[in-house]
């Protein structure tokens, strides 16, 4: 080590030699240095340069509440000095635990009283496949019933388990083979997917019935569940039809099929309701939960279970044996519970329903009209997916759309605004606490790189 000061130069030598970054070309990112963020404040990131970042994608999806929340700073700080760490293991609760899961249960769907705590969005994802394929298997006496059926393009997590139910192909080439009785359907992903001519109602119920032919081709006395986001996040927030939900819901119904909403993304409020799935109104039987149930101050995250599935369980199975070190961790709940006691308070949930989330929608439309590469934009509440093409008329896609993408990221990046490529889309997910003017401001800057992008192409 030759250097000695402190500064950006020191951390990028650090971490090129040590650190690996989850989702990354190592060797590309070492050759350049990694950009170091040191401090935030409400929706601002500044860098180890000094440089302020509007914060356009909430961390990753998880900041709600905004960075610099003394609340819980100091729930925090309370907690470890009375109680660090002590586990749910040894039929032994901790109060915070205790008053996560009523808080949880507070602010979930009826019917959905009992919660399980995990340390990470992937984590509960694979807490609910063993819970649908071990509810069958015991309260039903069906251990065939194990299939489970996902989206292509779909994300729910990077552990085994996660990265099975998940769609991404390119996740399944590394480390295959993948846990076995998973199967993939289209996403339904109209702009993108849907002949022309369909109408979005159409091609919802169109891609819902794909579901009911693979329950089919399967038999349905072998599915355990469906499992999907309400909007598909990493995958480029992909918004399905109206019309999408509440026929995959009767389908399920239909066969004695469990559905779970993955709501790492869309849960605490993203999309103006509490949970995803009571934006596209469906009822899933299950739910996994994470990033904005801490605000994503400390890691944790949940699935909460309806009362068929917990009732079967705990009258069936026994011992289920499943569960992590750090689930329940009274720290990380304790300031999860503050989160949802402050988004209560401060009314987070309705003011993007009817306020801000209403806000940022229009004003990005407004902003990107007429913007040469733009050429849909999806979104609810305050998540949204631009999808960038090559021709708007007739509608054509970029041969190497991901390559666009990164050369717009790279030019937010550059002009201090966090906006995410995934392929040819790009997102935006800001804190739940974003102002009107910054808002503006963001989709300005989000307008002014999309334009840099089409002025490298020769588009401007």
């Amino acid at each position: 080590m030759t250097i000695v000061n402190k500064g950006t130069a020191y951390w990028q030598q650090l971490d090129r030699e040590h650190h690996w970054h989850p989702f990354t070309d190592s060797k590309a990112l070492n050759a350049k240095g990694a950009r170091v963020i040191t401090q935030a404040d409400g929706v601002w990131l500044t860098d180890s340069e000094g440089n302020r970042i509007l914060d356009g994608m909430a961390g990753l999806w998880c900041v709600n509440l905004g960075y610099g929340r003394q609340e819980l700073v100091d729930v925090a700080t309370a907690q470890m000095q009375q109680l660090p760490y002590y586990n749910c293991f040894f039929q032994t609760t901790t109060p915070p635990a205790a008053e996560l899961a009523a808080a949880v249960a507070s602010v979930a769907p009826a019917g959905m009283k009992h919660v399980m705590f995990a340390g990470s969005g992937s984590e509960a994802v694979d807490t609910a496949i063993r819970m649908v394929r071990t509810y069958w298997a015991t309260a039903h006496k069906k251990p065939y019933k194990n299939w489970i059926i996902a989206r292509k393009n779909a994300y729910h997590g990077s552990t085994i388990g996660g990265t099975s139910v998940g769609g991404m192909g390119v996740m399944h080439a590394q480390g295959a083979p993948t846990v076995p009785h998973i199967a993939h359907v289209d996403q339904p992903y109209w702009y993108g997917e849907a002949p022309d001519g369909m109408s979005p109602e159409e091609f919802g119920m169109a891609r819902a019935k794909l579901i009911e032919d693979k329950i089919l081709e399967l038999g349905p006395d072998n599915v355990a569940a469906v499992i999907g986001e309400p909007i598909q996040g990493a995958g480029g927030v992909i918004v399905p039809p109206e019309s999408y939900w509440p026929e995959v819901q009767r389908i399920c119904r239909k066969y004695d099929v469990l559905l779970i909403a993955d709501e790492v993304i869309c849960g605490f409020g993203r999309t103006g309701n509490w949970f995803g799935s009571q934006t596209f109104g469906f009822e899933p039987d299950l739910m996994t939960m994470a990033k904005g149930m801490s605000s994503g101050y400390l890691p944790i995250s949940a699935v909460a279970v309806g009362d068929r599935v917990a009732d079967g369980l705990f009258e069936h199975a026994g011992e289920f044996y499943h569960g992590y070190t750090y689930s329940g961790h009274p720290v990380a709940a304790a300031v999860a519970a503050k989160t949802i006691e402050i988004m209560k308070r401060e009314k987070i949930v309705e003011r993007v329903r009817d306020d801000i989330g209403p806000y940022f929608q229009t004003k990005l439309r407004e902003a990107l009209d007429g913007q040469p590469l733009v050429g849909h934009i999806e979104g609810k509440g305050l998540v949204a997916g631009i999808a960038l093409v090559d021709s708007k008329t007739p509608k054509k896609f970029f041969e190497d759309g991901g390559k666009i993408g990164l050369m717009c990221r790279d030019h937010c990046f550059n002009n201090g605004l966090i906006m995410r490529a995934t392929g040819s889309r790009m997102i935006l997910s800001p804190p739940l606490v974003i102002s009107h003017d910054e808002v503006d401001q963001l989709v300005g800057l989000a307008r002014k790189c999309l334009d840099l992008t089409a002025k490298d192409l020769g588009r401007a």
